[in-house]
């Protein structure tokens, strides 16, 4: 007799799984972002920039959907036809583990995520974590999303 709730609470983990996958791929949109600067220590080049919208930062539990921008200073790409100026990410942080992955990812031919849209990434997987270390992007975004320092 417990059967049919079985069968409506996988329904139910199905749908807040897809809801929040819709959620997270709109994060990934660069419009109207008020992109923040991480701090200097976490700013791995002299030619780019990162920066994250703290609007975005969503979380569920120990983990914190984020998107970040990285914006270089020389266009990339070399001679291809698929050069960019920025980068738009999809980020999920995990505060408990101290480990990032990327959800989502676009290229775009202007600089701050603006212009012609390259090119868009995939995810390399849901157990593709790296570790946050420290004086990284990843320290940056960590302490960002998970409001530590």
């Amino acid at each position: 007799m417990l059967e049919p709730w079985g069968n409506v609470m996988m329904l139910m983990s199905r749908f807040s799984c897809c809801l929040m996958m819709t959620i997270l791929m709109q994060l990934d949109r660069p419009a109207c972002a008020e992109w923040v600067a991480l701090a200097d220590q976490h700013q791995p080049h002299p030619l780019q920039a990162v920066y994250f919208d703290p609007d975005s930062v969503h979380r569920d539990g120990n983990v914190v959907a984020i998107s970040i921008l990285i914006d270089w200073k020389a266009m990339q790409g070399g001679r291809t036809p698929t050069r960019f100026y920025s980068t738009t990410l999809t980020k999920l942080v995990d505060c408990a583990e101290r480990r990032v992955r990327t959800l989502t990812s676009t290229d775009f031919y202007d600089h701050m995520g603006t212009g012609e849209v390259i090119g868009r990434g995939s995810p390399l997987g849901e157990n593709h974590w790296t570790a946050v270390e420290p004086r990284t992007i990843n320290e940056g975004l960590w302490q960002a999303a998970c409001g530590r320092s």
